[in-house]
């Protein structure tokens, strides 16, 4: 019986570890946590929706017919960016395979040298010179690799991205190198479609409280209070955050780093990255040039089958050699020879060379049985009675 291993082809995407959800065949990345993008997506939804049905209608008749347009391009605008940036790959650096993680091991251990036992081992870091100010690279015990400069491992993903800026359940996907800017053009735009929504709400409301009065106009208009509440609490936030990351652009920072004040800290170490410069920070940032993926997330690669197919062979047959050697029968029938007194094969052979002993033949085993007369037959009796008769 013989075993065959067969290969199939998948999808890199099938294979890749970290807590990440893929659709389309791979071409849609997210997160696992998905429950608070699709509360992102009803509230936009949802508020775009009650304004292009109650004030749109009244302000393109009395105001101007733009304003619908307008309201319909820049939600259009905030729908591509926000699904743009939560389908695409942030930067998500792949793992060391085996044998790179066993040779980075060998490294280590030979830069750090034999630890006494007891010691807590030297941190593994590596340092690099970017311009002219030394930047550590950290050692990600997860991904086994050195992480590049900025980078940074998401505990919710659990992949390591490259110029990690901050994991958004919002949006539901980390931020990072590939995917800020569109990011930052989502918030933007988010924050112009909310006040733009709320100043004509407020429009809408006053100009028919000219001819209606207040109150009735609330009674007509419910879906209006209900936009003007969703937009005045979300406009603080979207704007606030809107504006802090104009802040971290202009200074060519993350938000990774300005949490854990990397560049203004204790030793105020200035930030490598940054061109001392407003426009150059925000043209490398918001205009620099698209980064391809490095994980190749529809590429092919060869998976073993763990079930195995059997060829089956004709089984052969091994026939016993004939036994050459004799036993001694009982000395008394119906009773066994005990374990010690029965003799070995070499015994056996011996005494068979030495003394060659006669079997006794069949014949005199089994004497033979007496012949009976047959019976005779009722005709044989009758004839033998008239010859007797006869004879008298």
């Amino acid at each position: 019986m013989s075993a065959v291993m067969i290969t199939r082809k998948v999808r890199k995407w099938e294979r890749l570890p970290g807590k990440n959800t893929f659709c389309c065949d791979g071409r849609v990345m997210m997160a696992r946590q998905k429950g608070v993008f699709y509360l992102t997506m009803f509230l936009i939804v949802g508020t775009c929706s009650l304004f292009f049905a109650f004030e749109c209608p009244y302000l393109a008749v009395h105001l101007s017919p733009a304003i619908p347009v307008f309201a319909a391009v820049l939600f259009l605008f905030v729908m591509a960016m926000l699904l743009r940036t939560s389908f695409s790959d942030p930067g998500v650096l792949p793992r060391a395979l085996p044998e790179e993680a066993a040779f980075i091991e060998m490294e280590i251990e030979a830069a750090n040298g034999n630890v006494p036992a007891g010691q807590r081992p030297p941190p593994r870091i590596r340092n690099v010179q970017i311009n002219n100010q030394i930047v550590k690279l950290k050692y990600c015990y997860t991904c086994k690799i050195f992480r590049p400069p900025r980078a940074s491992h998401c505990s919710i993903c659990d992949n390591c991205v490259d110029r990690f800026d901050h994991h958004c359940p919002w949006v539901g996907n980390c931020v990072g190198k590939r995917n800020y800017r569109y990011f930052y053009l989502f918030t933007l735009s988010l924050s112009l479609l909310t006040i733009y929504i709320f100043a004509f709400d407020i429009v809408h409301v006053v100009m028919r409280s000219v001819d209606k009065g207040f109150l009735n106009t609330l009674q007509e208009t419910p879906g209006t209070v209900l936009e003007v509440l969703v937009c005045f609490f979300t406009l603080w936030s979207v704007v606030g955050l809107t504006g802090f990351h104009t802040y971290l652009i202009s200074l060519n920072q993350t938000t990774n780093e300005d949490i854990k004040g990397s560049w203004s800290g204790k030793n105020r170490i200035q930030n490598p990255y940054s061109h001392k410069n407003i426009i150059k920070n925000c043209c490398e940032v918001l205009c620099g040039p698209a980064y391809p993926s490095v994980l190749d997330r529809r590429g092919l690669m060869q998976e073993d089958l763990s079930n195995a197919v059997t060829s089956f062979a004709p089984p052969s047959i091994s026939i016993p050699a004939p036994q050459t050697t004799k036993t001694t029968a009982p000395l008394i029938p119906n009773e066994h020879t005990p374990d010690d007194a029965k003799p070995s094969i070499a015994a056996s052979t011996e005494k068979i060379s030495t003394h060659k002993v006669k079997s006794p033949s069949s014949k005199e085993e089994q004497p033979p049985a007496p012949k009976v007369p047959p019976l005779a037959s009722p005709e044989t009796d009758a004839e033998t009675s008239i010859s007797k008769d006869k004879t008298y």
